[in-house]
């Protein structure tokens, strides 16, 4: 399948080469010269401008920073250029809001569209094994499940256009949630003389288990590895869990949910953040 990919950063460079891997010819677009230098040593064909890189495709997936990037790409450059057949997969993580809004547009002009953000990050996506949360009608989904398949390792339909935005931003509020409460769990452990191997092999198998300790160990040398082992580097950056944090705020607001430790999430990570953002999200042990 012919398939244009816009956005070749930190994930989008990896999922546009499991994209070659699996057979796909890959017409690859980023403002970022380096970026474009990586994806033609994974087997992309690279292009200087959108346009020409969305002509005569089957499929277009977009992975941009923000929804005011993700409204500006479709507008101008995606809806109207690319062949009307084709299924448009944007796999950025923005506002339901905008997710709804380029949805709307693209099916005016008789395009198939969903919202399909990922969990897993980086490392996740250089090997292929990224979860999709997937927003759209079911032909759209069925037609971008494929594609999806070849990036991932789960894609999950999550209902409606906008969806995925919704389940990605209230999974994430979550997990925030979690980490803050497996970090101050280790630290409290620690200062009451017990060994952090000893916490984790115990909470790990009783009923404070969660993905932040057992998949994501916040402590260095305990449990998987994890970015705790290589300085907090790499991983999920601060940053980008502030990020989201701040959209399931603004979504909790428009939709009148009550989210009192979400919001107590993203005061932490907001100072956090002002000093910090590059480290990965589980270095807020470091303010305990």
């Amino acid at each position: 399948m012919k398939i244009a990919f816009i956005g070749l950063g930190n994930m989008g460079g990896g999922m546009a080469a499991n994209l070659v891997k699996a057979g796909h010819h890959v017409r690859a677009f980023d403002l970022s010269e380096d970026a474009l230098a990586r994806a033609k040593e994974a087997g992309c064909e690279t292009f200087s401008n959108i346009r020409d890189a969305v002509r005569d495709v089957e499929a277009v997936v977009t992975m941009l920073p923000n929804g005011a990037i993700v409204k500006s790409v479709y507008t101008d450059d995606v809806i109207g250029h690319t062949p009307h057949a084709a299924t448009l997969i944007d796999c950025s993580t923005i506002d339901v809001a905008t997710a709804r809004e380029v949805a709307d547009a693209a099916h005016a002009e008789g395009y198939k569209m969903v919202d399909a953000p990922v969990s897993g990050g980086i490392a996740a996506a250089n090997a292929g094994t990224l979860t999709f949360m997937v927003g759209g009608e079911i032909h759209a989904f069925e037609a971008a499940e494929p594609i999806l398949q070849a990036m991932g390792k789960a894609v999950i339909h999550a209902g409606g256009i906008g969806n995925g935005q919704a389940a990605k931003i209230c999974n994430n509020m979550l997990l925030a949630i979690h980490m803050i409460g497996t970090c101050e769990a280790f630290q409290m452990a620690q200062k009451l003389g017990l060994d952090p191997q000893t916490f984790y092999d115990i909470s790990s198998v009783s009923s404070g288990q969660n993905w932040s300790m057992t998949s994501y160990c916040p402590v260095a040398g305990v449990g998987p590895t994890t970015p705790a082992d290589n300085g907090y580097q790499g991983g999920f950056a601060t940053a980008l869990m502030l990020k989201d944090l701040k959209l399931a705020m603004e979504a909790a607001q428009a939709s009148g949910a009550s989210t009192p430790l979400g919001r107590h999430a993203e005061e932490l990570y907001d100072a956090f953040a002002k000093e910090n953002g590059e480290l990965d999200f589980s270095a807020i042990i470091k303010t305990l």
